[in-house]
């Protein structure tokens, strides 16, 4: 009897301690690093939407998360100390915001899950072996915004137009990405394209100055460089008269004139489920690159800039848009 008594108790023992380990788990503090380029509204709100999301779904940052946020301040080097520094603290999954950031945390990392945001083109900036399928420890969003439908709203509100400038950083691969894209609907609207491009913040106001009287209006994609400097660009476009289509709204908050684009916080609202998923172990590996578009596109235009440009918005794109003033 003795005997039984004495296994009933070491069964009870290890069934205390299977759930005491068990216990542990689930109260692990997870710790998330979050690398972001630059600060400027798209990438931002990215990262907002992606903490909001994470607090819906009740991971709450100083509870059972501790979220480590750095910006690198738009240098590369940055970047790189900074994802450096998360691995060695051993985190449990990074959050890299935009193209440099992502690059630099998967040149730290083949083992700590990496989810990326407003990169245009993972598998083209040499993130993942494809955006269907990433095979490695990377995935996330992709802005890739509606180029199309962004050089296609430009002719519609300024139908006399015939050649216009695409603004962006020849340092940004995601840029690269887009002014192909440019070319290849400007071609398909009647448009000639000037590439007006920029090494760093310190050439946009001369360049944006030079493009007076020969081009009709400016493209900015969602270039982070320029976005970053939109104040100085609407200060000098506005000035020479030259309308600013835009990437993204955070741009035309900050001068640009129109856009029809994705949100950058419900980007960060979806990288948030991915890492959900992760935690909950889904292998990242095989979780593909996720896109906005549809219902989740949305006008934004300026309409202060549009009365000192003198440019009539139709009725139906204002109805329907975030209006900035």
């Amino acid at each position: 009897m003795k005997k039984v008594v004495a296994l009933l108790l070491v069964a009870v023992m290890v069934v205390g301690l299977c759930s005491c380990g068990g216990t542990k788990t689930e109260d692990k503090v997870l710790k998330i690093g979050v690398i972001q380029l630059v600060k400027h509204d798209a990438l931002d709100k990215s990262y907002q939407g992606f903490v909001d999301e994470l607090e819906n779904l009740g991971y709450v940052d100083g509870e059972n998360i501790e979220i480590d946020y750095q910006v690198a301040s738009g240098e590369q080097a940055n970047c790189l100390s900074i994802a450096e520094a998360m691995v060695n603290d051993d985190k449990d999954l990074i959050f890299a915001i935009a193209t440099p950031a992502a690059q630099a945390a998967a040149s730290k990392t083949t083992d700590i899950p990496i989810l990326v945001s407003a990169v245009t083109d993972p598998a083209g900036s040499g993130l993942v072996a494809s955006n269907e399928e990433p095979g490695c420890n990377v995935s996330g969003t992709s802005d890739l915004t509606p180029v199309a439908d962004q050089i296609k709203l430009l002719k519609e509100i300024l139908p006399d137009a015939q050649k216009i400038a695409v603004l962006y950083c020849s340092n940004e691969s995601n840029s690269e990405i887009q002014l192909k894209l440019a070319k290849e609907a400007a071609a398909a609207n009647g448009l000639e394209v000037v590439e007006a491009s920029v090494s760093s913040s310190n050439e946009i106001q001369q360049m944006v100055a030079s493009l007076s009287g020969k081009v009709d209006a400016i493209y900015a994609p969602t270039d982070n460089t320029i976005a970053a400097g939109m104040d100085t660009v609407s200060m000098v476009a506005t000035q020479e008269k030259l309308p600013v289509i835009c990437g993204e709204a955070g741009m035309v908050e900050k001068g640009g004139l129109i856009t029809y684009a994705l949100d950058y916080y419900d980007l960060g609202v979806a990288t948030a489920r991915q890492a959900d998923k992760i935690f909950k172990g889904e292998d990242i590996s095989k979780m593909p690159i996720e896109y906005l578009g549809g219902d989740t596109l949305k006008y934004a235009v300026n309409t202060a800039i549009a009365d000192q440009l003198g440019i009539t918005i139709p009725e139906a794109i204002l109805k329907a848009a975030t209006i900035y003033q």
